[in-house]
């Protein structure tokens, strides 16, 4: 994501849109930037960077205290546009992640086809612009992210691997932090093409194991896998609408026809839960969830529309213009007993035995 904690103010307060902002502590205090918009990247502030240095390098700039929880549902709303094209997802952080599309939901041939439509989805479900890198592994993928931000795409195909590798500033390569760039500055390593001319063992005597990981980055080579340990713990659909609504009877509808695509993926996936959750967001992007816990699982349509619509009526949707809407299942019984078959005991029975 682009700038993320810092765009999402900026979402929600327009007024801030053009201007620095700055998300993290108050610049009297011992405060640092969580994170910075572009607008005040120009100054010169970076996350990190001590608040009160900030604010001297940029008076003007706009400081706000940081809204994680508001961070994390956004966050949980890209991940879902991620996870309509591939199960195999590894988050970064709040906002970035390592996607494999190389078997993908939507059977598209086209990695780079795959990036920029979820980025499109990004952007109409949140208002969020995010950017992209596509490669043919994660160290390449990284860093053609952060190559065109904000809001593009970069593609480096393995015939263009060698080539942007030798023009890469060492500074550039993930996995490369501050003190090693240092390090590598004093022996002469300031691109990659500097990095390449190092062979294995040297540059294992110069960083340790990291070394070899230098060394295969350098070279184009990375075969760590997308590492995707999610268990699924609800069931969810929702929608943005194709114009913001306050039709009442419009919503209804719309509900009607998630909470029967809920059934459906519930009964694919074999799955019965206790709770129901209904997501409402308004015209303002400002998103709502109420919830409703039963004794007894919800399996059919009708039984989760009597409580989506009771659920309904407590928001303000009909006296507010609604973007979006949300059905979620959640709170599953047995959902404890699946978890326990991912679990692998590491003990070495076979030394056990011819020991004893």
């Amino acid at each position: 994501m682009d700038a993320f904690y810092a765009s999402v103010e900026q979402r929600d307060r327009p007024e801030l849109k053009g201007k620095p902002v700055i998300v993290g502590g108050n610049p009297q205090s011992r405060g640092v930037v969580a994170a910075c918009s572009y607008e005040a990247r120009k100054f010169g502030i970076h996350s990190a960077m001590p608040s009160s240095v900030a604010y001297r390098s940029c008076p003007a700039a706009v400081f706000i205290s940081p809204r994680f929880e508001v961070y994390k549902s956004v966050s949980a709303d890209i991940r879902e546009v991620f996870y309509a094209y591939t199960n195999l997802v590894e988050p970064l952080s709040l906002d970035e992640a390592f996607l494999d599309v190389t078997q993908n939901k939507k059977g598209l041939p086209s990695a780079t086809r795959i990036a920029q439509e979820i980025r499109y989805k990004i952007h109409r479900k949140t208002g969020l612009t995010a950017s992209a890198g596509v490669s043919f592994n994660k160290f390449l993928a990284k860093v053609a992210s952060d190559f065109n931000k904000p809001n593009g795409i970069t593609v480096i195909t393995p015939g263009q691997a060698d080539d942007f590798i030798d023009r890469l500033p060492i500074g550039k390569f993930f996995g490369v932090g501050k003190v090693t760039e240092e390090k590598m500055l004093r022996v002469g390593i300031r691109m990659g093409a500097d990095l390449k001319k190092f062979d294995k063992r040297r540059l294992l005597s110069l960083f340790g194991r990291a070394g070899a990981y230098f060394y295969n980055i350098a070279h184009g080579m990375d075969d760590r896998p997308v590492q995707s340990n999610r268990i699924r713990k609800s069931i969810g659909k929702e929608t943005t609408l194709i114009e913001d609504t306050d039709d009442l009877e419009r919503m209804i509808e719309i509900l009607n026809q998630l909470a029967g695509e809920v059934v459906r993926l519930l009964k694919r996936n074999d799955r019965k839960g206790l709770t129901i959750t209904l997501k409402v967001k308004y015209s303002d992007f400002q998103c709502i969830t109420r919830s409703a816990t039963l004794t007894t699982p919800a399996t059919d349509v009708t039984v989760i529309m009597t409580h989506v619509t009771r659920l309904l009526a407590n928001t303000e949707a009909g006296a507010r213009k609604v973007r979006l809407l949300g059905i979620t299942i959640s709170n599953f019984p047995d959902a404890k007993v699946d978890a326990c078959k991912w679990v692998q005991l590491p003990l070495p029975f076979k030394n056990l035995a011819e020991s004893v």
